[in-house]
């Protein structure tokens, strides 16, 4: 099972929200809502400060890292649950990774503030270019020696599902965080969403998915 991060393990994106229009504050009199920052969302951090402000990128995500990293110290554990999923993931020897749009200096922070790295047999974050969560998929499921049905993907946003459809593993709406409402990871082709983390646990002690 692959997991993506912010907003569906752990609940950063109010963390990330609060930091771009800090270090966006520093370099322009613009200021974002929440729907313009998701809108941006494809690229890692770095990769939306690059389109921003090409000429002094660099020293504008030095400035988030440093900050995000800061912030963080509010949010020092996953969403509630999370943890016990994971276990139940790991009892019954599944094999777990995150795929997601995150630098790889951000997604560290996140992993190490909240505790949850040791689970995971395998990270790949964001790329500055745009999305390639698909890639990102694809890359794992060749390790493993997986097929894509024999995987899923758990994810919190409208791409997070049509990234899973690409690469045709499992798609697992993750509404518990209030990202997306789940009748849009629906619409989008989710094969199950999740309102809460419980029915996501007690799904996966059924055991029976054949519907899926």
């Amino acid at each position: 099972m692959i997991f993506d991060l912010d907003g569906t393990l752990v609940d950063t994106l109010p963390v990330a929200f609060s930091t771009f229009r800090s270090v966006v504050a520093e370099f322009t009199d613009r200021r974002f809502a929440d729907e313009e920052l998701i809108a941006m969302f494809g690229p890692s951090e770095d990769g939306i400060l690059r389109r921003l402000f090409p000429d002094h990128w660099e020293r504008s995500f030095e400035r988030f890292v440093g900050e995000y990293a800061e912030r963080h110290a509010g949010c020092s554990a996953p969403f509630r649950g999370i943890d016990v999923a994971l276990d139940v993931l790991k009892r019954r020897g599944v094999r777990l990774a995150i795929v997601t749009g995150k630098a790889a200096r951000t997604a560290a922070i996140t992993l190490e503030r909240v505790g949850i790295a040791d689970y995971f047999d395998a990270v790949e974050t964001g790329s500055p270019e745009g999305g390639v969560k698909p890639r990102a998929m694809r890359k794992i499921l060749d390790a493993w020696r997986l097929s894509p049905r024999s995987v899923a993907y758990v994810g919190d946003a409208v791409s997070d599902i049509e990234a899973a459809r690409a690469v045709g593993v499992v798609a697992l709406g993750a509404a518990w965080g209030g990202t997306m409402p789940a009748a849009e990871l629906e619409k989008a082709g989710a094969d199950v969403v999740f309102t809460d983390v419980e029915n996501f646990i007690r799904w996966l002690g059924a055991g029976d998915h054949s519907r899926i």
